[in-house]
């Protein structure tokens, strides 16, 4: 693996230290396939300053704006964010406030893919927010899209046609179906396996579904946020060239260490289309206060929880 610090076209995979914008402009226009990245939400988290909105719109339009001159024609743009929080608590969904700028690019909106995780923040006068979104956007009509490299199982695999002239015939895909636009994908807390020090890092199952299905081997692939490297790794992973930038400098040695380690297989990822992970079933049993009513202890049996309500509680 060619591991650079400013870009070359002979690199493999280029972490820049530095501005996005300073790494955008020593990339030669027309030669990213793919530009995928989740910019920083203004929210003010420990790695951003936060903001007025019109700012930061006026940033993201500047990187934005040299993404679509680097794309080639056919190329795609995945831009994932979440959520900027105005004033007590009020949301504004950035994918909304960010449409327009793509649009004044003549892109074209293909997906707005929900990105669903069940772990996060719990909020106490809200919902508690459980998904982003990724915006995907080609440049033209004619572009690259591989579904078969990202199809998952089928829920039904045995299903076949019950009538007509396929009477009899498996009525699935053998390879298995489309994902959809609704991706259940754990996001990176403290017990994942890729976990960093980033706080809000990309999970590289996410990454590989959009590089597998819209690039092919060889391709340039552009994060202008790259954080500790995620994108790096799941196109090196694919046989895809990588470039990212990044203003953290320890950010950025991670990225080094990571994508080595991706480099000789030993970068230790959570698979593509592995199950999301269901506890065991809890039996809940309620007993009132004084009442003796303990557990079965059998095997077998799903472990149970024993809640004891108070005298003239009622549930």
């Amino acid at each position: 693996m060619r591991l650079a610090e400013v870009y070359s076209n002979d690199a493999d995979v280029v972490l820049y230290h530095g501005d996005c914008l300073a790494l955008l402009n020593q990339i030669p226009p027309s030669s990213v396939q793919l530009v995928v990245t989740s910019p920083p939400y203004n929210i003010g988290k420990s790695y951003e300053q936060k903001r007025i909105l019109d700012e930061y719109l006026t940033e993201q339009a500047q990187v934005i704006s040299r993404c679509v001159e680097l794309l080639k024609d056919g190329g795609s743009i995945c831009w994932e964010v979440g959520n900027h929080i105005v004033g007590s608590q009020e949301v504004l969904p950035l994918d909304i406030a960010l449409y327009p700028i793509f649009a004044s690019h003549d892109l074209k909106l293909r997906n707005r893919i929900i990105w669903h995780f069940e772990h996060g923040l719990h909020c106490s006068k809200r919902f508690s927010g459980r998904y982003e979104t990724i915006l995907w956007f080609t440049k033209g009509d004619r572009y690259v899209f591989n579904l078969d490299p990202v199809r998952v199982p089928q829920k039904y695999p045995g299903k076949k046609y019950f009538k007509g002239p396929k009477v009899g015939k498996y009525s699935s895909h053998p390879l298995g179906k489309n994902p959809g636009d609704l991706w259940i994908i754990p996001n990176v807390k403290h017990r994942h396996i890729e976990k960093t020090i980033h706080p809000c890092q990309f999970p590289v199952e996410l990454v590989e579904r959009l590089v597998l299905a819209l690039t092919h081997e060889g391709d340039l692939v552009l994060d202008p946020y790259i954080g500790v490297g995620s994108t790096a790794v799941a196109a090196l992973m694919h046989g895809r060239r990588a470039a990212g930038a990044d203003i953290v400098g320890e950010y950025i040695e991670i990225a080094k260490q990571r994508v080595t380690l991706a480099a000789a297989g030993l970068l230790k990822t959570r698979p593509m289309n592995r199950p999301i992970y269901v506890p065991p079933k809890t039996s809940v049993l309620i007993r009132r206060e004084g009442e003796v009513s303990p557990p079965s202890k059998k095997p077998g049996h799903t472990s149970s929880l024993n809640i004891q309500l108070p005298l003239g509680s009622s549930k």
